[in-house]
């Protein structure tokens, strides 16, 4: 099949188009000359279309150049810290992008479309309200999940106004590799891999490792982004997730455990989020009934994974 992939130089991304043409798509990727910074991979199935998702006739025709079966909607500004800065460009970016894609969509003649918003949006919860599913009520705390939730809501109103075929998924946290820095485990990993190859003092710079999460690996993540484009249901919702809650000190200590080096663990006032909400995990359970997904990469595979990932990355610059 011919696939229309957006933000396919992402993290998740990355991963999803090589498991698509492990598959043997052919694969378009919408490249944005402006903010494409990394390549894509070179391979015969691998086509690039310029196009930008705030430039709605430009991005009609790069769908249009693509003709494509499916589209992967990835491509957004990533960071919630980030979107208090910057609150305007990213309900721009990503909620104004989405609808741009959508539209093409239709015109273009109503693919399967798989639209990823965010466990964000969801905000703080309750102990008793967990574990997360489809159907707990979002109370978004910032632009970034405020953004992501009026993603999915357009998802919905093209369904039931155009019969859109549009699917939206909502990742939890992933990890693995080629993660970017500014998140749990790439910080992490980066610095122990710095120890490890002498690049820096056996001291390690955390925040809160307190707070329980929900961590899935990113490879497990594309192939649940495959499967919604194969089996989910148009206009519904479905999370991503490992349905089990890990304390980021299991993160840190695995990690050290993996990297073999002795460290000393010093906590950073800077990096302490005193919002941290304790305890936040979801349910699969609908997208397994579904599809047949589950995550399948142990915890621990994710983190060495990284590690190795970041240690290459270092020996290369």
């Amino acid at each position: 099949m011919r696939v229309f992939i957006t933000g396919a130089t992402g993290f998740a991304g990355s991963h999803l188009v090589d498991l698509l043409l492990d598959n043997g798509h052919q694969v378009f990727a919408l490249v944005h000359e402006a903010t494409s910074h990394q390549g894509l991979p070179q391979h015969e199935r691998m086509h690039a279309v310029i196009g930008d998702l705030l430039d709605p006739d430009g991005l009609a025709a790069a769908l249009r150049q693509a003709g494509p079966d499916i589209v992967f909607h990835l491509a957004g500004q990533a960071y919630p810290a980030r979107s208090w800065l910057e609150p305007a460009q990213t309900i721009a970016v990503n909620t104004g992008g989405t609808a741009n894609l959508l539209r093409a969509a239709v015109e273009y003649g109503r693919p399967r479309v798989v639209i990823v918003t965010s466990a964000e949006i969801y905000g703080p919860i309750s102990p008793d309200s967990l574990p997360l599913t489809e159907q707990t009520e979002p109370h978004p705390r910032h632009p970034y999940g405020v953004s992501k939730l009026a993603a999915g809501e357009l998802a919905r109103a093209y369904w039931e106004r155009y019969e859109l075929p549009v699917v939206e998924a909502r990742p939890f946290n992933h990890i693995g590799p080629r993660q970017a820095p500014g998140f749990v485990v790439p910080d992490f990993a980066s610095q122990l891999a710095a120890i490890q190859l002498g690049m820096r003092a056996p001291v390690i710079h955390v925040g809160n490792l307190e707070p329980e999460r929900d961590f899935t690996d990113v490879r497990d993540v594309a192939a649940a982004y495959l499967r919604l484009a194969e089996a989910g249901r148009p206009g519904e919702p479905y999370l991503i997730c490992s349905g089990r809650p890990v304390t980021v000190r299991t993160l840190l200590e695995t990690l050290i455990e993996l990297s073999g080096v002795a460290v000393e663990v010093v906590t950073d006032e800077q990096r302490v989020n005193p919002s941290d909400v304790p305890c936040l995990y979801g349910s699969y359970a609908k997208i397994e009934a579904d599809t047949g997904w589950r995550p399948q990469i142990p915890l621990r595979q994710s983190l060495a994974d990284a590690l190795i990932d970041w240690e290459a990355r270092l020996q290369s610059s």
